[in-house]
């Protein structure tokens, strides 16, 4: 950590800190970094503005292609399977789209180590979309989205669910505290101070555009690493979540993480230079490109999404298909991978009747098996998953 440089901060300062590595036994002092309050009257230059401003208008034309759909819901599933991939690959946890997608047929004790963290964030995602609609984003909110990302994994600590009450330190693990890239603030009054202070910004009633609100909170929601574990997925799950409080956005259907994943040295550097030179322009300036091209990316998948839907049921259509297994491949887009007992659920048909829709799209080369198994068998549409991975 640059402490000479962080000594600078006109937008915080360091404290010390001291503690006892219990791996070594060592005692050690070093310094951790405590953010000042975001400013009550933020002001931005006119290019950090104008790119706000685009970018709302880009998440507004994404809301209005989504509203305008009979069932929106097909198409936000994919959408926040994609994020929780991206979210997670920028926290080190890789895995392909198709295991993404398979983990929501598979029991918990057949998860892998990456597939259970990305399901975890799936479920905290839905759980927000469904927490927002009554509760305002705050300290208790994001506790409980938190305790869902971390659940079983190695982040699932005795803390989890609230801000923590011990020292942190973001780089390297198992490496000397001194070692870290950023140590933020201590996990004592001062932290939850900080919170309370994030939580009534966030919430404040005021004409500042959202967009640079979104980026101004996610720079102190960073900074002040709140949370033992899970701070930089929940973080950009938050961010989400302030465009659906302020009434932008209606389905999570923003995936911010894949262009942050493909700029993650720019998006890390760029939240350490907001701490070094106070200066919120350039960040807000990312930020609000990184929202504008998603937003718009956004607008051409679901396009292409709904143009590959037609094309399928055309052809299906001409190849003489009809009922059930025509309904089944409506859906699809949103689920490009499923089992019978899904494709049941989809059609409202028994399970009989489902078994044969599933097999029919199979005849035609729509499904293909994945599993190779005779019971617990998975199908996939290779034509959506083709489209669906690369999902903005």
């Amino acid at each position: 950590m640059d402490v000479d440089g962080l000594r600078k901060s006109p937008v915080g300062k360091l404290a010390p800190i001291s503690g006892t590595d219990p791996r070594t036994g060592r005692d050690w002092s070093y310094w951790a970094f405590i953010p000042t309050p975001l400013p009550e009257e933020p002001r931005l230059g006119s290019r950090a503005a104008n790119v706000a401003a685009m970018a709302a208008m880009e998440v507004a034309r994404l809301d209005q292609a989504v509203s305008q759909l009979p069932r929106p819901e097909i198409l936000v599933r994919p959408s926040v399977r994609r994020e929780a991939a991206s979210t997670s690959a920028l926290e080190g946890t890789y895995a392909s789209f198709d295991d993404v997608l398979e983990a929501d047929f598979l029991e918990d004790r057949q998860l892998s180590v990456e597939q259970r963290e990305i399901r975890n964030y799936v479920t905290a995602t839905e759980q927000a979309v469904e927490l927002i609609k009554s509760y305002p984003i705050s300290r208790n909110l994001a506790g409980k989205l938190q305790a869902t990302i971390v659940r079983g994994t190695e982040g699932d600590s005795y803390d989890a669910g609230d801000i923590r009450q011990r020292q942190v330190a973001i780089g390297p693990k198992n490496r000397p505290i001194e070692e870290a890239r950023f140590v933020p603030t201590p996990g004592d009054s001062r932290l939850a101070d900080g919170v309370s202070d994030w939580e009534k910004w966030v919430n404040r009633d005021d004409q500042f555009m959202i967009v640079a609100r979104m980026a101004m909170a996610h720079y102190q929601f960073e900074t002040l690493h709140p949370f033992a574990d899970g701070n930089g997925r929940l973080g950009r799950l938050i961010a989400i979540l302030q465009l659906m409080q302020d009434g932008v956005l209606r389905w999570p259907v923003l995936n911010l993480a894949p262009w942050l994943e493909q700029h993650r040295d720019e998006y890390q550097q760029g939240l350490l230079n907001v701490t070094m030179t106070g200066e919120f322009d350039p960040w807000v300036e990312f930020f609000g490109e990184a929202v504008r091209v998603q937003a718009r990316a956004g607008v051409e998948k679901i396009t292409q999404l709904l143009r590959l839907r037609d094309t399928i049921l055309d052809d299906l259509r001409a190849d003489g298909v009809k009922g059930t297994a025509l309904h089944l491949a409506e859906f699809l887009i949103g689920y490009p991978v499923l089992d019978v007992p899904t494709a049941r659920i989809l059609t409202g048909k028994g399970f009989e009747t489902a078994n044969q829709a599933v097999a029919k799209l199979v005849d035609k080369g729509l499904l293909t098996e994945i599993t190779g198994k005779k019971q617990n068998r998975l199908f996939a549409c290779r034509q959506v998953l083709g489209v669906t991975q690369f999902l903005v």
